[in-house]
């Protein structure tokens, strides 16, 4: 098991060989599998007020293989604030704790760059990650909204973990 920071120009190869084999959440997000303008996305999606030179790219490995795949930014919503855009696992890694194991080296992350609060939006088609969410603290704000891709809508909610 390995945790390293991702690069474009080393890993973009990488993260769509990863959704190519993990399309589960993009085709429940998205309605479709994503491919290589969507892992380039990864390297280069950012949420407004936040500094690209504080941004985490994370890999989870197991052995060899990329098995999943988080980013961490840092001043959304709000300054002293984190955000998780990104977590995901590849099935054949899920369900074995490798999850936590990865959220806890996030939240690490999270609290040494001197995050209060950590957030993320939960889709409400995926009542799987959403209970993961909760169980490891996270709890509802209050705020949603919708997120369009094509003819996809789905409805966000955004949770948060004080740290």
């Amino acid at each position: 098991m390995l945790i390293r920071s991702l690069e474009e120009t080393s890993d973009l190869n990488r993260v769509t060989e990863f959704y190519v084999e993990a399309p589960d959440y993009w085709e429940l997000a998205e309605g479709y599998p994503p491919g290589f303008e969507k892992a380039k996305e990864f390297f280069g999606d950012i949420p407004p007020q936040c500094d690209p030179d504080e941004v985490h790219r994370l890999g989870f490995f197991l052995e060899e293989r990329l098995s999943g795949i988080a980013d961490l930014f840092f001043g959304f919503p709000k300054h002293g604030d984190a955000y998780l855009g990104l977590m995901m696992l590849g099935p054949w890694a899920r369900n074995q704790g490798i999850g936590k194991r990865f959220l806890d080296h996030v939240e690490e992350l999270a609290q040494t760059g001197g995050a209060k609060r950590l957030y993320l939006a939960v889709m409400t088609n995926n009542p799987k990650g959403r209970a993961f969410w909760e169980r490891e603290g996270f709890l509802a704000t209050g705020l949603s909204g919708k997120s369009v891709v094509g003819d996809n809508q789905q409805e966000l909610h955004r949770l948060v973990k004080q740290l």
